[in-house]
């Protein structure tokens, strides 16, 4: 390895041990934080069972814990679109996969009973429904990162203007149920809700850190990747499999969060000083941002509670403005 590639890596290391101690406290805080503060003591006396707490293992916890993986599941899923278009612009929410996951919901909610099963179904065929409208779209002879955003952004407005009508048809109540969870929220996430979102993402995640060099190698050009033995067609594939999975499944519990995916990824790669958008940091940067803004929207009106993601969304907006002035810039 030469002196520039250890000194990255060192870089990233050092990167991973900072934002997994910045997690931690903001976990700790989220545990802590409630109608009454805990103590640091009380929580750690009610997770190792020494003194147990209601509030803390059945309420605060999965709402933490929910947070942590949904925040890495979106950075992830961020940087698998971002590495796969080449542009910082390429996330989920923006090119319009948060949106298709969220069709795919409103249909279980609306027409069927709009089981946690149905709506899991529901997320993933509809995110899968709009990628492949998406990926069709923009290939011509080849996948152009530009052209997949651009028809990206104009699918999610259709699909958004979808979503409103649907909401528009469904009877009052369940209108107002939907309208309310697609703002993405972790208020009410209880261990019920947790076990099989967690498993799937665990096997998502697992599948895709096997397959991050070649990731690394497809980003890097065409060109590049076949010389190294890329197949980058299924590569593609998997990708795109992997990003909508996560995407749908945070989509199915917590509704849309948006901005986590598109911010997460390039603070990340900004932080370790990276050629190309890698994962680790990507997530674990997706799990600082989701974490500290479901405590800023806990805090901002206490006692009453915020959806997380009408924090995320403000802290992505500030983001999207200073990108796209970066970019001008550079152009």
């Amino acid at each position: 390895m030469n002196v520039r590639g250890f000194r990255a890596e060192r870089r990233t290391v050092v990167l991973a041990a900072v934002l997994v101690a910045l997690m931690l406290a903001l976990a700790l805080t989220g545990l802590c934080y409630g109608a009454s503060w805990s103590s640091p003591q009380e929580v750690l006396a009610a997770l190792t069972g020494a003194e147990p707490s209601v509030v803390i293992s059945d309420w605060r916890l999965p709402r933490v814990l929910a947070g942590l993986v949904f925040g890495a599941a979106l950075g992830v899923a961020g940087a698998i679109f971002q590495n796969l278009t080449r542009n910082p612009m390429g996330s989920p929410d923006v090119i319009g996969l948060d949106a298709g996951a969220y069709t795919g919901a409103l249909v279980a909610i609306t027409v069927l009973s709009g089981t946690s099963a149905q709506l899991a179904v529901g997320s993933v065929l509809g995110g899968l429904v709009v990628a492949a409208a998406i990926y069709l779209l923009s290939f011509d002879r080849g996948l152009s990162g530009l052209r997949l955003v651009v028809i990206g952004i104009a699918i999610n407005a259709m699909v958004t203007a979808i979503n409103s009508w649907i909401v528009l048809r469904a009877d009052l109540e369940v209108a107002i149920a939907a309208v309310g969870w697609s703002a993405g929220s972790l208020n009410g996430v209880g261990w019920s809700d947790l076990g099989i979102p967690f498993t799937v993402i665990a096997v998502l995640l697992a599948l895709m850190a096997t397959r991050a060099h070649a990731m690394h190698q497809a980003s890097l050009g065409d060109a590049v990747a076949v010389t190294t033995g890329v197949g980058l067609d299924r590569l593609r594939l998997l990708m795109v499999l992997v990003g909508v999975g996560c995407t749908a499944t945070v989509t199915a519990v917590a509704g849309p969060i948006a901005f986590i995916a598109l911010a997460a990824p390039q603070i990340g790669r900004r932080l370790a000083g990276a050629a190309g958008v890698p994962l680790l940091p990507a997530a674990l940067t997706g799990s600082v941002l989701l974490l500290g803004a479901d405590l800023i929207a806990q805090m901002l009106l206490a006692p009453v509670a915020l959806p997380v993601g009408v924090v995320s969304t403000a802290i992505g907006g500030c983001y999207l403005i200073w990108l796209l002035t970066k970019e001008v810039r550079r152009a």
